[in-house]
């Protein structure tokens, strides 16, 4: 019988779990891989996929850390949670917000065209 690792687990637990899927999302998006893709390199089903993204306690560590490995070959899981990959800063000073300073009249009468 199949016992559902959600109700079973803690909500802290539940927690760590979605932690490692963000860092996990986070991490293809910034490298630029599709989902598809790096099950493949993984030798998973893009539903496993889907469901290590989601955050599912119940997919095998092992399954988690080959497709861990097809997005950043070389990566460990604690590199991965310490967010130090280049690729993920980039990825997140893109998203921020830039501030914009208003013109001054000068800047304002060079583009009035």
């Amino acid at each position: 019988m199949r016992v559902d690792q959600e109700l079973t687990l803690a909500s802290k637990q539940l927690g760590q779990s979605a932690e490692i899927a963000q860092c996990l999302v986070s991490l293809r998006l910034a490298r630029r891989v599709r989902q598809g893709e790096a099950a493949v390199r993984a030798g998973l089903s893009r539903a496993t996929a889907q469901r290590i993204e989601k955050g599912d306690p119940g997919v095998a560590i092992g399954a988690l850390l080959r497709y861990l490995d097809a997005i950043a070959p070389g990566m460990n899981l604690l590199q991965l949670l310490s967010g130090d990959d280049p690729a993920i800063i980039a990825l997140e000073r893109r998203s921020r917000p830039q501030r914009v300073r208003d013109l001054s009249a000068a800047e304002m009468k060079a583009l009035d065209f």
